[in-house]
């Protein structure tokens, strides 16, 4: 079972990196009529979540006793730099394949971490058609994003932290691009309290309520890459993997964020928590500002926001 797998990962990460701290808000409380908990993943190791899933399955492949000269994976941000921290925490060597029109300030972060950096057309195919190769050539394990169960095994063990660290705790909203995020948070919670309610956030454009009414991934088509100022969740499409947890475990309304609404929450977030977050990590901070979140079941008074990440180009802020 995947709760099974997230206790074993909140043991298996403990040894490498902490519990993230969770900040109140006077002002968010005031104006939204509730008592509002951020979980402030921005403050992680590398500045996201991400981390986490990588520690995990990394850390499995060596109990496993896994034969193979590394980690791959192929990202254009945050789970890139999160694979090659903790490959390096783990002592495992780390090759990263990104767009060759990623931002180097992203492409100096992996870097930082000691991986390699393999270069790739800006298109999902090459992406993993150059990933595939480059782990067969070089015999590495690859490490997914989302759609792998030791990866939403170390995502989850935030939702473990949150019911410690938040004991009344009604609700939670999580951003939602593939799904491993909510998909580990919504499954720890629910095992340690299946009266809580997990909101998903999403960009527009995901369209991720229909799916969730209908019980059915409405998508077709390949993955679609969205438009949008949250440029580290630009997955239209929840994974084959994350999809029946996601439908299973968190709620059908779905809080669906404009571009402009981001923009002010992340802007809000930085001069009025003083917490720097990135667009996807803002976008929660939206949801719980909006007149959908005032209109919301006034039992749930005591809600949590997950701030997913902080990685900021601040060369080209969206505003």
């Amino acid at each position: 079972m995947l709760f099974d797998r997230i206790l074993s990962a909140s043991k298996r990460v403990a040894n490498y990196i902490g519990p993230t701290p969770v900040f109140t808000s006077g002002t968010v409380d005031k104006l939204t009529g509730r008592n509002v908990f951020f979980k402030a993943e921005n403050l992680q190791k590398t500045g996201s979540f991400k981390i986490r899933g990588a520690l995990n399955a990394i850390i499995l492949l060596k109990e496993n006793k896994v034969q193979t000269n590394g980690v791959v994976t192929h990202s254009t941000g945050n789970h890139g730099s999160g694979l090659a921290c903790a490959a390096q925490m783990v002592g495992v060597p780390c090759t990263v394949v990104v767009p060759h029109t990623t931002a180097s300030v992203k492409i100096d972060a992996i870097r930082w971490y000691g991986a390699d950096v393999v270069f790739c057309e800006p298109t999902q195919q090459s992406r993993k058609e150059t990933c595939e190769r480059v782990s067969t050539e070089q015999n590495l394990s690859f490490v997914p994003a989302y759609d792998d169960y030791d990866v939403m095994a170390g995502q989850g063990t935030i939702g473990v932290e949150m019911c410690e660290q938040i004991p009344d705790l009604d609700a939670v909203l999580v951003m939602t691009s593939g799904g491993g995020l909510i998909a580990g948070i919504a499954t720890a919670i629910k095992g340690i309290k299946p009266n809580v309610k997990v909101y998903a956030v999403e960009p527009e454009g995901k369209d991720l309520q229909r799916s969730l009414e209908s019980g059915e991934r409405m998508w077709v088509g390949p993955p679609r890459t969205l438009d949008t100022v949250a440029d580290a969740t630009p997955t239209q499409q929840v994974g084959q993997l994350t999809w029946p947890i996601v439908r299973d475990l968190v709620e059908k309304q779905v809080f669906t964020v404009k571009d402009d609404e981001i923009i002010s929450a992340m802007k809000f977030t930085w001069t009025r928590l003083k917490l720097v977050v990135e667009a996807a990590g803002a976008a929660p901070v939206a949801a719980v500002l909006s007149e959908q979140m005032r209109a919301l079941d006034p039992s749930l008074k005591n809600v949590g926001v997950v701030l997913c990440g902080g990685n900021v180009n601040i060369d080209r802020l969206p505003w």
